[in-house]
């Protein structure tokens, strides 16, 4: 990309299982203002191998921010968020629950593990899209995220 030579890209960890999901993320970052690199895992096993750089992500990049399913398979995602937000090395990566859950319990319990923010995913694809460049815009453009020194 033009003008990010001397810029280093915003890496971000996608903990998602739906594939549609993913590629939708991958357009709406694709088109967005900042340099970003997108990691996809697909379960909170894998996330967390992702973020202590266990095989097979042994030289994975740590996060600047997650963005977080709940309805996970193997390990969902309350219980990855928990884990991040327990861990000391973990616990200043900001974490965005990005998932289908409106239910109120699922917010609070979210809160309450220290998510930064609960969004959730609209079902219409352009709305989507304008959900996750809101994402982008704020996270990436307004909000100064933490230094990304490996733990």
């Amino acid at each position: 990309m033009p003008g990010f030579e001397n810029m280093r890209a915003i890496e971000i960890l996608m903990v998602e299982d739906n594939p549609g999901d993913v590629r939708l993320t991958r357009e709406a970052f694709k088109d967005g203002r900042v340099w970003n690199r997108l990691h996809v895992v697909e379960d909170g096993l894998a996330a967390l191998d992702f973020l202590h750089r266990r095989p097979p992500f042994d030289d994975a990049p740590r996060p600047d921010i997650i963005l977080l399913d709940l309805n996970l398979p193997r390990m969902d995602g309350r219980e990855v968020l928990a884990h991040i937000k327990a861990d000391e090395a973990l616990r200043i990566i900001p974490v965005v629950v990005l998932t289908t859950s409106q239910a109120e319990e699922d917010v609070l319990r979210a809160y309450h593990l220290n998510a930064n923010c609960y969004v959730t995913k609209p079902v219409d694809l352009e709305q989507f899209i304008r959900i996750v460049q809101a994402i982008e815009d704020f996270w990436f453009t307004v909000v100064r995220l933490p230094p990304s020194s490996s733990p």
